[in-house]
């Protein structure tokens, strides 16, 4: 069982967890006692951990529900403008934790869990992750909602309530097996119906134009139904909402299926439509074309714009009396953020209801539209960008494909005047792909309908400007902007790394967790001997707790003085595992040549999901298994490498994994990674990153010194010039022998001698060089290996201390 604080220790943390003042921890026991038994009807003698997981998170949401009323009454009375996230992801994990530490209950709670004899660690550990997403994109959606409540802005995430989130991913036999994330089996505590705003979203049918208008005629009518979360701000009192749609059946059925026969089948098809809302899509940067995804991406669209312009009508707090009619003021009180192309839909539909239903005329309706929609662009990625089929538009959502089809004749009748004669620049810039299967281009469709298009990251911004989208950009320069990703630092320092929070509350207070620029005072401890030694404290104490955990799940054992090396993403060849696995057996090799020499021991932690149907992926992942059963069981290497996969990667486990890292891999091919999130995570935790000029990476050089991070490879004028000039990747293969040795024990069976075939497909990667090598493994081999035998010192022999004499700059 936790034990509670010492007197020193709460002294210490009152600024950053709270105070457990006498009242409070007594307040919170009797709550608890009272949801225990009103609540979840249970009393102490038959109650499990889950039962006492949910009577305290139904203690402590009972302090959020006065601040969401007052939040929301408040955005009623001042009528502010609001911001709208759609996102098809909220990647948002476990809630209870981050709600106790953004309302400063922390102690508190410990101290009643402890006082009521249960261990706090134990009940965190009950709550399921809502997976609610892929990757990056998901989990940047879940931190700007925490930064925009942080900030007391109105805003709302809308999406969708999955009832199976993101696969749980286990490892049998060294293969990824996926099984649903059933996360709601249990129930939410968080969340709350609200079926009075229940939505009808339309599907398929046919448009009839009259002299009043268009209609869209004989539909499938599915229902909204949407689950607010509460979003709270740190230590503001604000309490923003997350809602999220959940797909219901109608329960009207015509009279002629009230035969017996008709009507039990009508019931059984009401899964149909619920279906839309049973599972997210796995897949991350890469567009699957399937009917039900664009029905998840109306779906969410639809209901959504109709609780915008219900709000954006009603004047007061509850009221649904209609008191705004004139639209014109729509831009200045509401903003739609899209993230990525899958909220796309939402300029169609914005077209429609203003059109259709509220009968503004197109030139007034386009400019409302334009105005308030924006466009987040995510990748760069061509498998990843969204083509809709036309004939699926057609069936599917007949009248936004009329919508789509006028928006583009308007947009071409615009290009062409500004560039007369130049056929082929129309072609590249329609929303329309011909040739073979017409297509919407759902990224056209989002620059043409908003008034701004950022990417994520600055590199990644000017690629969308030279090359994706350079012909928009030449149109309308003054829409293109950059915004670089950001992570909370509330979630991914205070709540994950407690004890380095605290060290540095000690020294500059507490106002970095609202302002990281606030860091900078840290510049004054730089070459403190005490604060070093507290921060190397703090990071030794993070690899003794993950290394318990590694060695109960991997059976693996861990030496916690080893350097821990990880590189946890969705697995993918642009983010090139391979190449770390290259880099992996290379050592392996080194020590095995050298067993007697002083090698810095490592624990090298690769994580991550492979999409289900990404087969390379899948076989990165059996090679990094693979590796790691030979590496882990040779006596010979001992404790100075070992290799570990880390199974079911997600929110959960990198709260665990990063304050615990000395070395963060983010090793992309320069160009292809948009910005990452990752990297700044791992950063603001005090670990070295290793990197290519890719993403964020370029930023963060920029801000910690290009001395203290590790930069290697191709830039992406590099790339280019090699893309133009031609890549030879057999002349590294056949010039470097450590590379050979290593392509050759991965082709030869080495890591697999029962299937000595089994990575043949990994080798074809490598070995049929000149084609297959895509992101240029073995020329970013070759500067790995340059770095590595250059830089043994650096981050070899003590990370530690290199980290800590570097950290003003990692944490700015």
């Amino acid at each position: 069982m936790s034990k509670p604080l010492s007197d020193h220790d709460r002294k210490k943390q009152i600024s950053v967890r709270g105070l457990a003042g006498v009242e409070n921890v007594a307040d919170l026991k009797k709550n608890f006692n009272r949801h225990l038994h009103f609540t979840l009807v249970k009393d102490r003698n038959v109650s499990t951990k889950r039962d006492y997981y949910f009577a305290l998170a139904h203690t402590v949401r009972d302090h959020l529900v006065g601040r969401w009323f007052r939040t929301q009454q408040s955005y009623y009375e001042k009528d502010p403008k609001r911001v709208y996230y759609l996102s098809l992801e909220f990647y948002m994990g476990r809630t209870l934790q981050n709600t106790m530490v953004n309302l400063a209950l922390e102690n508190a709670c410990d101290e009643a869990v402890y006082q009521l004899g249960l261990d706090m660690e134990e009940l965190q550990e009950m709550e399921e992750d809502a997976g609610l997403g892929n990757g990056g994109l998901g989990r940047l959606a879940a931190c700007f909602l925490d930064s925009m409540a942080s900030l007391g802005l109105a805003a709302y995430g809308y999406g969708i309530r999955y009832e199976f989130g993101i696969f749980n991913q286990k490892i049998s036999s060294g293969w990824q097996v996926e099984e649903a994330d059933d996360w709601l089996r249990y129930g939410n505590p968080w969340e709350k119906a609200r079926p009075e705003y229940m939505r009808p979203v339309h599907f398929y049918g046919r448009t009839e134009h009259h002299p009043d208008g268009v209609k869209w005629v004989d539909t499938q009518v599915v229902l909204a139904l949407p689950y607010d979360t509460p979003v709270p701000g740190y230590r503001n009192n604000i309490v923003n909402t997350m809602r999220l749609w959940s797909a219901k059946a109608p329960c009207e059925f015509s009279l002629k299926d009230f035969n017996v026969g008709g009507y039990i089948q009508a019931v059984l098809d009401r899964n149909l439509a619920e279906n839309i809302s049973r599972v997210l899509y796995p897949n991350d940067n890469f567009f699957e074309g399937k009917e039900l995804r664009l029905k998840q991406e109306y779906f969410v669209v639809a209901a959504t714009l109709q609780d915008i312009i219900r709000r954006f009508k009603a004047s007061k707090f509850g009221s649904r009396d209609i008191v705004r009619t004139d639209f014109s003021s729509l831009p200045d009180k509401v903003a739609i953020q899209l993230n990525d192309t899958h909220p796309a839909l939402a300029i169609p539909e914005l077209m429609r209801v203003l059109i259709d239903e509220e009968k503004l005329p197109w030139e007034k309706a386009w400019d409302i539209c334009i105005k308030t929609c924006a466009y987040t662009n995510h990748t760069v990625l061509p498998e990843a960008l969204e083509r809709w089929p036309i004939d699926l538009f057609q069936t599917l959502l007949p009248r936004h494909l009329e919508i789509i089809y006028e928006i583009n004749r308007r947009h071409l009748e615009r290009v062409s005047s500004l560039y007369p004669g130049d056929v082929d620049r129309m072609r590249r810039m329609s929303l329309i792909e011909e040739g073979g299967q017409k297509r919407v281009n759902m990224a056209h469709l989002c620059i043409v309908g908003s008034h701004a298009v950022n990417g994520v990251a600055r590199i990644h911004s000017d690629i969308l400007k030279a090359t994706v989208f350079k012909d928009f950009y030449e149109m309308e320069p003054h829409k293109f902007q950059n915004k670089t990703n950001g992570i909370t630092p509330r979630r991914w320092l205070v709540m994950c790394n407690p004890g380095l929070a605290e060290v540095i509350a000690e020294r500059i207070g507490e106002d970095f967790i609202r302002d990281l620029d606030q860091l900078k005072k840290l510049h004054d401890f730089v070459n403190d001997e005490a604060f070093i030694r507290d921060i190397a404290k703090v990071k030794q104490e993070n690899k003794l707790k993950f290394a318990v955990h590694l060695e109960e799940h991997y059976k693996v054992k861990i030496n916690p003085n080893s350097m821990f090396d990880v590189q946890v993403k969705r697995i993918h060849e642009y983010k090139r595992q391979l190449l770390n696995c290259l880099h992996i057996i290379t050592f392996y090799n080194r020590i095995k040549k050298e067993p007697n020499k002083q090698w810095t021991p490592r624990t090298i932690m690769i994580g991550g999901k492979a999409a289900p149907g990404y087969h390379t992926a899948k076989m990165i992942i059996r090679l990094i298994t693979a590796i790691g059963e030979v590496v882990n069981k040779d006596p010979v290497v001992g404790d100075r490498l070992k290799v570990i996969f880390l199974e079911n990667y997600r929110v959960t486990l990198a709260e665990k994994a990063i304050p615990a890292a000395d070395l963060s891999e983010q090793i992309s091919t320069a160009g292809t990674e948009a910005s990452g999130t990752g990297n700044m995570k791992f950063m603001l935790n005090g670990s070295l990153t290793i990197g290519t000029m890719d993403g964020a990476n370029v930023e963060m050089a920029e801000e910690a010194g290009e001395g203290n991070i590790f930069i290697f490879g191709m830039r992406v004028e590099d790339v280019e010039a090699m893309d133009a000039k031609g890549y030879n990747a057999s002349e590294f293969y056949n010039r470097i022998p450590e590379l050979k040795q290593a392509i050759d024990q991965i082709a030869g069976g080495f890591f697999s001698p029962k299937q000595p075939d089994l990575f043949k497909d990994i080798e074809n990667t490598y070995n049929d060089h000149d084609k297959n090598d895509f992101f240029f493994f073995l020329q970013y081999y070759n500067n790995i290996n340059m770095l590595t035998k250059s830089l043994p010192d650096m981050y070899g022999i003590n990370p530690v201390n290199q980290i800590f004499k570097c950290f003003k700059y990692f944490v700015v």
